[in-house]
């Protein structure tokens, strides 16, 4: 049971998979929203230069189908007049032709945002099998868009026949008017029937753009087994994130090792704990940690100590604060300095063949010394 729930598509698709799905140009798409925008945006120019665009069709038909002897008698006169006929209704017409492409694109940046790619432009033989083709015709999606489809235009064919029905009077009255004012009040009627429906096909995008936002992420929805290797493709597999820092630790334990010759003095615990510090009174502020270590790695710190004649002091409470506060490469804090400056006085004394004393009362803060906060509880 527990393997059939991690193979249900119950988890809501990642940020990755998002992305992976915008790379493959899958985004998600309302062919409404974008006919409702070129629907909006055609009743706006209409609106705004249907004078402008009437009387322009108006003087292009009639210089279109006026002609004088000339172009009877020179066939070549037609063509010319032909071409600039054409050419006067790109010209009327090129404010419709942009506003219908800018609000089409405008409609479907404002779903998905700018998406190019390049996948989506690659030839899919799949997509000529005849058989998944078929598949799809009789598909669960195709027969709900066939019943949106119906729907949609039932609605608008009601509310575009409510309005004509609304308006028949006014619709008779045309024949009894004059020629320019009737064209006028159609173009009224018109206006108003086209913008009634164009207001039910809003109620249609209200209803059908958070269906297909709905719809996109619910087909990108992710079983538990897909979150989990995705998590360790983007995180790394654990074996492998444990082998890597097994091997950080393994060169930095080196590169510490490497150090100790380097070194003016290791205190130690004696049996637990040893740490390597240098101090050089013109290039540091304060002594600096070399190295560090517990256990077999103490021992091997004291081993390369001896090897390269690097004085050894016993300094319990010393070693254990600066193995638990200082990491390797930092300076020693403020609070040890005193202590730090007992066995740096110590090892001096012992270069110069002082016989000094070892300390036996060390100055280290209670605070930092392990053992003695241990011991306190």
């Amino acid at each position: 049971m527990a393997e059939d729930s991690d193979l249900e598509r119950t988890e809501p698709a990642s940020a990755r998979k998002l992305e992976q799905a915008r790379e493959r140009g899958n985004v998600p798409r309302s062919r409404e929203l974008a006919t409702l925008a070129v629907l909006l945006a055609s009743a706006s120019v209409i609106a705004m230069l249907g004078v402008f665009m009437y009387q322009g069709l108006h003087r292009l038909m009639r210089n279109s189908l006026s002609f004088d002897r000339a172009d009877i008698v020179n066939a070549s006169m037609m063509g010319r007049n032909l071409m600039e006929a054409g050419i006067d209704g790109v010209w009327l017409y090129m404010p419709m032709a942009i506003t219908v492409v800018v609000s089409a694109v405008a409609a479907n940046l404002m779903l998905s945002g700018w998406v190019f790619s390049a996948q989506a432009l690659e030839f899919n033989f799949s997509k000529l099998n005849p058989i998944s083709g078929i598949g799809r015709m009789f598909s669960l999606n195709s027969l709900a868009e066939l019943v949106k489809a119906l729907l949609k235009g039932g609605l608008i064919a009601g509310v575009a026949g409510w309005m004509i029905w609304h308006q028949h009077d006014g619709i008779l009255a045309l024949a009894n008017e004059p020629l320019a004012s009737a064209v006028v009040h159609f173009g009224q009627i018109a206006l108003f029937t086209f913008l009634a429906s164009v207001a039910a096909f809003a109620f249609i995008v209200l209803l059908d753009v958070p269906f297909q936002l709905w719809n996109y992420h619910h087909g990108l929805r992710m079983t538990k087994e897909e979150v989990r290797q995705e998590g360790k493709e983007i995180e790394g597999d654990p074996q492998i994130k444990a082998r890597i820092r097994s091997l950080q630790r393994e060169v930095a334990r080196r590169r510490m090792m490497q150090a100790i010759p380097q070194a003016d003095v290791v205190v130690t615990n004696p049996m637990h704990f040893a740490v390597a510090l240098k101090y050089e009174e013109k290039g540091m502020s304060a002594p600096v940690v070399l190295a560090k270590g517990s256990q077999l790695v103490a021992e091997r710190i004291k081993e390369l100590a001896r090897e390269h004649r690097v004085p050894i002091v016993e300094a319990p409470p010393l070693a254990r604060a600066l193995h638990r506060h200082v990491e390797v490469g930092e300076v020693i804090p403020g609070t040890l300095f005193t202590a730090v400056a007992q066995v740096l006085a110590y090892v001096y004394q012992l270069n110069q063949s002082l016989n000094p004393v070892l300390p036996s009362d060390w100055q280290v803060p209670a605070k930092l010394d392990p053992a003695t906060r241990l011991e306190a509880t």
